[in-house]
């Protein structure tokens, strides 16, 4: 494999990775917005019929203290991915920290002032689906009890009390190249499990 990483400035913080055994064109890191681009969340690899963009989303924290931020960051996100897609169709993954529906946490009702469920974080994943990505899952399942991430607490896991906030999402234009979509909460070794997609790209 070859590697490629993207780390926050401060030490232990958060920060992205691609791991690939096809050599990309070209790698970038960021989306050149300042206040963003000291984290580490965004990695953008360009191949040449597509980009594949791994992001981690920030966290609007347990008392939203970054909610604010976190509304900017959406649309600066966005934004990035849509200046990419003018040149070719856009994969982007990884952990979006919110819940898009009701179906996409086992507690939604005591959760919905929470964060990673709040109106303005649904609403931010809600845009990315209204400019034309695609949330693959949905496409292949319809229904709840499809999680990505447990709380490490009170046996969450093995109950199934979780949250799905890890995603693939696509340009429309490779919709017809989508083959499968998939989570494998069997896989362990973190609090979230493996998210991906087979695709003829």
């Amino acid at each position: 494999y070859t590697t490629y990483w993207n780390w926050a400035t401060k030490p232990g913080y958060s920060g992205t990775a691609i791991f690939m055994k096809t050599k990309p064109v070209n790698i970038s890191t960021g989306i050149n917005v300042t206040e963003h681009d000291n984290e580490g969340r965004v990695l953008t690899a360009e191949f040449a019929n597509f980009f594949l963009v791994n992001v981690y989303t920030p966290n609007s924290q347990r008392e939203l203290t970054r909610l604010a931020y976190r509304q900017r960051w959406d649309k600066d996100f966005l934004r990035h991915l849509k200046n990419l897609e003018k040149q070719k169709p856009v994969i982007f993954c990884g952990d979006l920290n919110v819940a898009h529906t009701e179906i996409d946490l086992a507690n939604p009702r005591s959760n919905m002032r929470n964060h990673g469920f709040t109106p303005e974080e649904r609403a931010g994943f809600s845009a990315l689906v209204s400019a034309g990505f695609v949330d693959t899952f949905r496409e292949f399942e319809k229904g709840g009890g499809h999680y990505s991430w447990w709380s490490p607490f009170a046996g969450a896991r093995d109950r199934n009390v979780g949250w799905r906030l890890d995603y693939v999402l696509i340009s429309a234009a490779l919709r017809p190249k989508l083959k499968a979509a998939f989570i494998r909460p069997a896989i362990l070794g973190s609090d979230h499990c493996p998210v991906g997609i087979e695709i003829d790209a």
